[in-house]
């Protein structure tokens, strides 16, 4: 068995279409067994992926944008899609049936600041016709952080990665209210990336039959199944909601059984950074993604 070593941003139920590679036998069957890892001071991606330590990260085509706004060529290209639908979730404090975006301008939001997160979610207020300067936008740090700062009674509303807003809930601390994705639709929000090299090995063509399988499972599979197969990723997490939160990420269109991270959904993306003001110009789909290993 051949060691295949997967390095991630986030650890979340919405890259369930990655995970499912590794819990459901996929890898097993190529004849693969998954090193996996979240990125921290010790374990970087970058770095991992220049060197040869790491073969696969789950990304986000925009994180090339930084390089190309400096000139630079990005270490990696972004191969394969993980979702195509932002996979942030708004919490209440109060229940809220009918809550509208409209009641966001005045109140204070624990809002996650990492790049892609925040641009998206500015991007939802103006889609919604909101100014994101009447709300109280509140980086309260990284995602234990921001979790640790609504349990502890700061803020109105949180924006959170499923199953962190559904555990809220469950616990009686918070209501899951709207989801970002409904309102801006098909982009290209996370992906697979990898070294060109890399990219053209015997490796890479396994581990992607293994990933397009894993593809059709989390989208044909039923939500406890898959939550039960994937349990032992979020052992703190209570089953149930594990199961809520696969549910909604199928519900809302989350994962593609395509291989290929979509045009369509990259244009939205250059929408997104666009109109934050965080790229100087649209830069060409072949400068951030490559076709998938045959």
């Amino acid at each position: 068995m051949q060691t295949i070593h997967i390095r991630v941003l986030r650890h979340s139920a919405f890259y369930s279409p990655l995970l499912a590679t590794m819990s459901a036998g996929f890898l097993e069957a190529e004849g693969l067994q998954a090193d996996y890892t979240v990125v921290d001071a010790d374990h970087p991606l970058e770095a991992g992926i220049r060197d040869g330590t790491v073969q696969v990260a789950q990304a986000a085509p925009a994180v090339s944008f930084a390089y190309l706004e400096r000139g630079e060529s990005p270490p990696y290209r972004h191969f394969a899609p993980i979702n195509e639908r932002d996979g942030f979730f708004l919490a209440a404090r109060h229940s809220e049936p009918d809550f509208n975006w409209s009641r966001l301008p005045g109140k204070q939001v624990l809002v996650d600041h990492l790049f892609q997160p925040l641009a998206m979610f500015r991007y939802a207020l103006h889609r919604q016709g909101i100014d994101p300067a009447g709300v109280g936008i509140i980086d309260a740090g990284d995602v234990a952080a921001m979790d640790n700062a609504f349990r502890n009674g700061e803020g109105d509303y949180i924006h959170q990665q499923g199953p962190a807003p559904q555990q809220l809930e469950h616990e009686g601390l918070a209501h899951v209210v709207a989801s970002v994705g409904e309102v801006i639709g098909p982009v290209a929000f996370s992906s697979l990336c990898a070294s060109e090299t890399w990219l053209q090995s015997d490796m890479a063509r396994a581990f992607m039959r293994a990933y397009c399988r894993a593809q059709r499972h989390v989208i044909d599979t039923p939500a406890a199944q898959l939550a039960k197969e994937e349990q032992h990723f979020f052992p703190g997490i209570d089953p149930q909601v594990l199961t809520q939160t696969i549910a909604a990420y199928q519900k809302l269109g989350c994962w593609q059984d395509s291989p290929h991270i979509s045009p369509a959904s990259y244009e939205t993306l250059l929408d997104v950074f666009e109109a934050d003001g965080q790229i100087s110009r649209r830069h060409a789909y072949e400068t951030v993604i490559s076709s998938p290993p045959a």
